[in-house]
This record gives C-alpha cells, structure tokens and sequence, in this order.
C-alpha cells in the first residue's frame, strides 16, 4: 500500500531509485532504513572520509600502526551508525518543518511511516552500534568521540536561529578529522587541527549547494541557511569555502610530514573541487544534488592522496 505523499511504496522523493533498500530489505525495515538515510548513502560516506583521511595522517607522520585499516573498517560501520542516529535524531526534531517541504514530506517520519516512538527506540539502538565502535579505541578518542555528541545534539535547532546553520553540521561532520589521528597517536597535535578546519569549511560548502535545493520552500517557512544568505553569490562563497578546505588540507599534509607523492596527488581533489564550481547551475536543485554527491570523491581523493605519501 503506498502512503500518501510518497512514490513507490513508501519511497522516500529524493532517495535514488532501486536502492539495495527498495530491492532487498524485508518491508518491515524499509521505513526505519530510510529514516537512517541508508537509502542515500552519500551523507555516511562524507562523515566517513574525514575518519579515513585523519587515520592517513596519521600514517604519513610515521607512527607505529601505519595505515591502520582496521581502524578505518571501524571507523566506517560508526560512520553509518552515527549518520544514521544523526538522521533519525534530526528528523524527531523537524518533523513539523519536514512536513511543510516537498522534498521531506514523504519522509518516514512526518508520511507516519514510522511512529515517534519507533523512531527514539532505533535512536538508541543506532547509538549503541556507535557506541560499541568507539570503545575499541583508546580512552582520548572515546572521550573526544563523546564531546562530538554536544553538537550533533544542537545542530537540529540552529536553522531556525542562524544563517549558518551549516557551519554547525561541519563542526559535527568533520569531528572524525580529529578522531581518525587519536585512534592511533592518543593525543592532538597541530596536523588534525587543520584537517578539521579544512573539513569543516568543506562541509560548509557542500551543504551550501544541497541547500539549494530547498531555498524556496525554505523561505517560505523561515528556515534559514548559507544558500539563502548568500543568495545569487552562492557560487562564490562556494569556492571560497573551497579553496580554503583545499588549502588546510595541503597545509595538514605537510605539516605531518607528506612530500612531493602527497602535493601532487593532492590535485586530485582540487580537481573534482573545481569542476563541482564551475559546472554548478544555482538555480537547478538536480545540478546541486549531483555536485553534492561528487563530494564523496573529493574524500576519497584526499585519502588516496595520504595513502600514495604513506606508501611511497
């Protein structure tokens, strides 16, 4: 039975079609499975990447565990438990704001998918998965990881009091910059700090272009956002926030230790970076949701980069 307000037998609007969601999950579970954004994978892989590309730091500054992937497996089953608790966290929060915009109506929580109810009791069940990958490391990153919650719990709430409630999500996305380097070092040095930063502004560009998608229903109901703020200059301060990721990067990089093998590959991001500006039509929400979704290319890049300092 189709619910109304959604497509294809609950099918969230925005989610890709013929997801592994849609084609394998038992129907009991496809509703709480798109509330974790399993359906849309995108948004765990850029928590992700900050976790793997710090563990590469750490790599590159020549300690004990080198490349340390079992970190970075641990570090990606956290990455989906957390986006997922962050989601379903998030949802419980906007449900009233999601039922008024026509890309988040169908979702599972304000299409009555799934009850408020269900949804706390996945919260915590999402959190524990979380929970569980984080006390394999040592007592600085279980405790560094614990402070990360204060801001994934305020980010919900600050559309409705800032303009910048992107610049909150990068504080939150880009914790895992901290947390990949004291995995394996157990304190933090200068190197990480400028990979968070670097993620951070990363993150507060690329959610600039997927709040474009919203910037006309976001208006009218007083949600607020970069996208909104920057307004016809949203390109720009794009690729301001951009560069200065890229360059913090490059900065984080080197400081650790990286050389020639690490600044050259590290065009690589700079590139997809690059084409994501250029290319961008502000006024096309299909064009902002793709350049949002290379993103997840720009992380693996930058990790790749660490890996071909570390292995060469």
């Amino acid at each position: 039975m189709n619910i109304p307000g959604n497509d294809d037998g609950g099918r969230v609007a925005d989610a890709q079609k013929s997801s592994f969601v849609d084609r394998w999950a038992p129907p009991f579970s496809r509703p709480y499975l798109r509330l974790a954004r399993l359906d849309r994978p995108i948004g765990f892989w850029l928590l992700f990447w900050p976790c793997a590309a710090s563990v590469g730091l750490a790599a590159v500054a020549v300690y004990p565990n080198g490349f340390n992937f079992g970190a970075i497996v641990l570090f990606l089953i956290g990455a989906i438990a957390m986006r997922g608790a962050g989601c379903t966290f998030n949802d419980l929060v906007d449900q009233d704001i999601d039922q008024k915009v026509a890309r988040t109506r169908s979702r599972p929580l304000p299409s009555g998918q799934v009850t408020r109810t269900g949804a706390v009791l996945f919260l915590v069940a999402q959190c524990l998965v979380g929970l569980a990958v984080l006390v394999q490391f040592n007592s600085y990153t279980i405790w560094l990881g614990m402070a990360s919650l204060v801001l994934v719990a305020i980010y919900p709430f600050m559309k409705r009091i800032t303009w910048w409630p992107q610049l909150f999500l990068g504080l939150a996305f880009s914790w895992g910059a901290l947390l990949g380097w004291t995995s394996q070092i157990g304190q933090l040095y200068l190197p990480p700090l400028l990979l968070y930063a670097g993620s951070v502004l990363w993150t507060i560009g690329y959610d600039t272009i997927y709040a474009l998608q919203d910037i006309e229903d976001d208006a009218m109901i007083g949600v607020k956002s970069t996208a909104r703020l920057f307004g016809r200059h949203a390109r720009l301060f794009v690729a301001l926030f951009y560069l200065g990721a890229w360059a913090l990067w490059l900065w984080a990089g080197m400081a650790a230790g990286g050389g020639i093998y690490f600044q050259l590959a590290m065009v690589l991001p700079a590139l997809t970076l690059v084409w994501q500006v250029v290319t961008l039509d502000t006024n096309s929400p299909a064009s902002a949701l793709v350049r949002f979704k290379a993103n997840h290319y720009t992380g693996l890049a930058l990790t790749l980069a660490l890996w071909l300092e570390f292995r060469f």
